[in-house]
């Protein structure tokens, strides 16, 4: 199975000691990547992916939507200030996240009247991995948006501080998709099985 760095730290990896005390028999490999992999190509039994899905040959079933926020370190917002609309955003930095460098341009998002808008931002570092975003948000390199599961802790200890709660970008889709084979194997249906209702918890 694969799935994001975030989901498996905060999410999934916490709660596995449960499974595997309740299925002994089924062995687990766990790759935690934030690259898009290849589902078929590289063998993988099912996949986590928290965005939205392109892929038509690979059967996916929702696990819900992860919600979004805006936040930034205590340090940062000493030095810069705390934005208070979106217009204060031009004086700030973004710590962009991508999965492929060069990809696409980078933005704060957020939903107003279910449309999304983009609002160009300087950018302080851009990275590939969810743990390097949080990294860079925590040593207050700028503004980050994440799925609030990723950063939870972090707010509730105060090391980091949600901003512009009115101006979310959209939830993050979950799926997990896997092949589409006839004949499932057992343990994959039960572990997929204990993965949907984890996610309905």
């Amino acid at each position: 199975v694969d799935m994001s760095i975030g989901m498996a730290k905060n999410f999934v990896v916490p709660r596995l000691p449960e499974f595997i005390k309740t299925h002994p028999h089924i062995e687990i490999e766990l790759s935690t990547t934030d690259r898009l992999v290849d589902v078929i190509g590289e063998g993988f039994d099912c996949v986590i992916r928290s965005a939205p899905l392109a892929d038509s040959s690979l059967v996916a079933r929702s696990l819900g939507e992860l919600p979004v926020v805006n936040c930034a370190s205590p340090a940062y917002l000493a030095e810069y200030g705390t934005p208070q609309n979106i217009c204060d955003l031009a004086a700030h930095q973004l710590v962009h996240y991508t999965h492929a460098f060069g990809a696409r341009k980078a933005a704060f998002k957020y939903i107003d009247n279910g449309k999304t808008h983009n609002v160009k931002m300087p950018i302080s570092i851009t990275v590939n991995n969810s743990v390097t975003l949080g990294a860079a948000c925590l040593a207050g390199l700028g503004i980050i948006q994440v799925p609030r599961i990723g950063v939870a802790q972090y707010l509730d200890e105060g090391r980091l501080i949600e901003l512009l709660p009115q101006h979310c970008d959209a939830p993050l889709p979950v799926s997990l998709i896997y092949p589409n084979r006839r004949n499932v194997a057992w343990r994959v249906q039960i572990f997929m099985e204990w993965l949907q209702d984890l996610m309905r918890h």
